[in-house]
């Protein structure tokens, strides 16, 4: 289901469905008010929800889908720069999967690579099962058999934390849960469009209480702040601590990538290593993860009571790289404990 006032665009996202084999257009509408009319009737695998809307924006329209027919959104944002992108952030939180660009012009150069996006992230996310809310995860969670609790580092120097699908609210409930003067530096990978990078970081920026940016070239990584890979960059850590941003290619398709980040600061860092994977579809970050728990470092997976698709964690686990495998509201105290162990020592 399409969900767009505009007429050109939603003729033009019509288009680009239509011209996909994966993809079939179950319906088009101009309103929030008339998708949850039809949803009901039409029972979509995915909705493709742009935010501004007349009337009910896809903001609140995400919520009520959430908590009445809960389906898989992908929101079609059209602005990186103003207020509308954090609408769109929002929505995540709210219950949408992922944030795509909107199309431009068949005429308009990059129309193809944006239509092919679009159309692969809407095949993809009907694959998700979504439900109305996850119930709080309980203080003291059940470890899975595979996964070997193993004692933490004495003193960390460094936390890599990485996501995808399902990723922008993950990552505010783990780093809201840290102190504005944590005592290590934060890297981070979530996999997005370039374009929309610079706007995440302010969007995360605004939500918790250490100061959040992109990465720069050669920067000194500093206690207390979180330094965001930028579009299509891989972000890594060298050896005489500062950051590097690289345009190698792309690992298994990502470009940044969460193993070559968690592989860098492994290398870095040894058992002062820390590594957070969440939500996340496919393997990105499993290998780089099992790298760090080798080099001693303490490394968490997100659990799949919590994870909205619960790929690259468990990819992580079978590689055996999970030292603690924990649901999502357990896992920012859980780093609480590990860095007021590291201030005491």
């Amino acid at each position: 289901m399409i969900v767009e006032d505009s007429l050109v665009v939603r003729r033009l996202l019509a288009h680009i469905v239509s011209r996909d084999a994966r993809l079939e257009l179950a319906a088009a509408v101009a309103s929030a008010e008339e998708a949850l009319q039809e949803l009901p009737r039409v029972r979509p695998d995915v909705i493709s929800m742009d935010i501004r809307l007349p009337g009910m924006d896809g903001l609140e329209a995400t919520r009520r889908i959430m908590a009445e027919q809960p389906t898989p959104i992908v929101v079609i944002a059209d602005s990186v720069r103003d207020a509308t992108f954090g609408i769109s952030m929002n929505a995540l939180r709210a219950g949408a999967l992922s944030v795509v660009e909107k199309p431009v012009g068949i005429a308009t150069g990059g129309h193809e690579q944006i239509a092919d996006t679009i159309c692969t992230q809407l095949f993809i996310m009907s694959q998700v099962a979504v439900i109305r809310q996850r119930a709080p995860a309980a203080a003291a969670p059940r470890v899975p058999a595979s996964v070997t609790v193993l004692p933490p580092p004495l003193s960390p120097g460094m936390l890599a934390i990485a996501a995808s699908t399902g990723g922008p609210p993950a990552l505010a409930q783990v780093l809201g849960a840290l102190p504005r003067d944590c005592p290590v530096p934060v890297l981070l990978v979530q996999h997005m469009g370039a374009p929309f990078m610079e706007g995440f970081a302010s969007w995360l920026d605004g939500l918790v209480p250490m100061p959040v940016a992109l990465a720069q070239d050669g920067e000194l990584p500093r206690p207390g702040r979180v330094y965001v890979a930028p579009g299509d960059r891989h972000l890594l850590l060298t050896t005489a601590g500062t950051l590097r941003l690289s345009a190698e290619r792309p690992l298994a398709s990502q470009r940044p990538s969460a193993t070559l980040l968690f592989r860098s600061v492994a290398e870095a860092m040894g058992a002062r290593a820390l590594g957070v994977l969440l939500t996340g579809m496919g393997e990105d970050g499993a290998a780089g993860m099992a790298e760090l728990r080798r080099a001693g470092g303490y490394a968490i997976t997100e659990a799949e009571s919590t994870a909205v698709v619960y790929g690259m964690p468990a990819a992580a686990v079978r590689l055996g790289g999970s030292s603690a495998s924990l649901p999502l509201p357990a896992i920012g105290p859980r780093l609480q404990q590990l860095l007021k162990r590291d201030a005491r020592a």
